[in-house]
């Protein structure tokens, strides 16, 4: 087995229907809007020596078209089919990654993301969450008409923690804080 680079505690060595072993070399960040997935993305990254993805810009440029533009547009079905159809699709290596809060939503895209890297689902108390999300249509929040704040959050809550490799609890916790626990639960 080769040696492995600075950061060999993160990675995982899979091995698919043919044996052939590949590296899964990225770290996902999921949780719902507001938790601070790109800003702790972005410090991770530099932390680490990684490159940073912002998988909304990703869609975006693919889109051309604001995220809010398309969810308009579309409606929710139709931005969610898109966003799975291009994260599907993401390649990445030694990433930090930072999705949008209803990639969960898409089986395709939390299956390429669980093939390439680890999942670190970023918790956070509801009250907190409404507080820092401040007003939802203007972040391009994918959520239906009609449907409350609270719903959202715990039908997404189920599903982060479906998905995620690791849990990282941010109650109480600042950034740097936040980015230490994900480093250290890498190790």
């Amino acid at each position: 087995m080769p040696v492995l680079s600075f950061f060999d505690c993160c990675l995982k060595f899979i091995s698919d229907s043919e044996g052939i072993i590949f590296m899964k070399n990225n770290i996902i960040l999921i949780g719902m809007p507001a938790v601070g997935k790109s800003t702790i993305g972005v410090i991770l990254a530099k932390i680490l020596g990684y490159h940073f993805i912002d998988t909304d810009l990703i869609i975006q440029q693919e889109e051309k078209r604001l995220l809010k533009d398309i969810i308009e547009s579309e409606g929710v079905d139709g931005f969610i089919e898109t966003e799975n159809r291009i994260i599907s699709r993401l390649k990445a290596d030694n990433s930090v990654i930072a999705t949008g809060g209803s990639v969960v939503y898409g089986e395709d895209a939390m299956k390429n993301l669980s093939e390439i890297g680890t999942i670190v689902y970023l918790k956070l108390d509801y009250r907190k969450l409404k507080y820092r999300l401040g007003n939802i249509k203007n972040r391009g929040v994918v959520i239906r008409k009609g449907q409350k704040l609270y719903e959202l959050f715990r039908e997404r809550k189920n599903l982060y923690e479906k998905y995620a490799d690791i849990t990282i609890d941010e109650n109480g916790c600042g950034i740097e804080k936040t980015v230490n626990k994900i480093v250290q639960n890498l190790k």
